[in-house]
């Protein structure tokens, strides 16, 4: 009797650890930590290190572009350089200072963490992707003497801004991936015709040419009837990824000036009609530690 429950436990763990082993995760929904200007919900491996340098040049065309400025080449609105540690296989923590496009701040040192909740899987037992994101930054700028300008900073707090979101990715056969970002911004200090707290919604599309190539289309939509924004508009971004063996390329095209989500969410005025839209990438390249 006792043996034939040995059996039976037996033939009953190897059935579940089977199932177990056959349920796979779906990976390569976006193969970055970003997608362009937003996280995806990919986090690097317990004990991995990301070093990632992001790049913007100037307006491509309109009153600021054309062939006087190598089609926005001789200027950068914007760069930064970072650092992402993954602390286990879906926590990691990162760090990065950028230049700012100075709407209205420059100088921002950032910090950011990234908590992956679900994974998608293949038999869709778990359907999607979900992270959850978190970020603060600091501006070190020089603070303006003009007391009615934001970059007077009366107060240190005045310096910090913050985000939060939420991403929800999935991927659909083989090449199609789709993303949703709800993102809250709050700064501490804006002007008087502005407002502290923004609630955007973000979408992007991912479409595999080749198990090495995706084109990528982002758009963030902005929620908020101030008065000081009526001339804001939201962030519109085409790209592609590019993965080779250790890094993983972005090239884009985006209205957005700025790096980060307390930049491009609550201070885009560039318009693509018009030609304000310039070219960008990224480099991201993996170490163990």
């Amino acid at each position: 009797m006792k043996l034939s429950i040995s059996i039976i436990c037996s033939f009953i763990c190897i059935f579940f650890t089977k199932a177990q082993e056959e349920v796979k995760a779906v990976t390569e929904t976006f193969s970055g930590i970003k997608i362009i200007n937003s996280h995806s919900t990919k986090t690097l491996k317990k004990r991995e290190f990301s070093y990632v340098i992001e790049h913007r040049f100037g307006d491509i065309a309109g009153s600021n572009g054309g062939v006087q400025t190598g089609f926005g080449f001789d200027n950068a609105t914007d760069i930064r350089f970072g650092g992402y540690f993954g602390l286990s296989d879906k926590w990691m923590v990162g760090f990065g200072r950028s230049k700012g496009a100075g709407n209205p701040f420059r100088s921002l040192v950032d910090l950011n963490t990234k908590y992956r909740i679900l994974q998608q899987t293949e038999d869709n037992t778990i359907p999607v992707s979900l992270a959850l994101v978190g970020t603060a930054n600091v501006t070190y700028m020089k603070a303006s003497e003009d007391i009615s300008l934001v970059s007077s900073f009366p107060k240190f707090t005045n310096r910090l801004s913050y985000s939060s979101q939420i991403v929800i990715t999935r991927k659909f056969g083989t090449r199609l991936s789709t993303a949703l970002t709800p993102t809250y911004v709050h700064r501490n200090y804006v002007r008087f015709d502005d407002v502290n707290g923004l609630f955007a919604l973000g979408g992007a599309v991912n479409l595999k040419i080749t198990k090495k190539i995706g084109l990528i289309a982002e758009y963030f939509h902005a929620f908020s009837d101030a008065e000081g924004r009526a001339n804001n508009k939201n962030s519109l971004a085409l790209g592609m990824e590019w993965i080779t063996s250790g890094h993983v390329f972005h090239f884009n095209f985006t209205n957005a000036r700025g790096i980060g989500e307390v930049q491009y969410i609550p201070s885009t005025t560039s318009d693509w009609l018009s030609g304000q839209f310039r070219f960008g990438f990224s480099i991201s390249r993996i170490f163990k530690y």
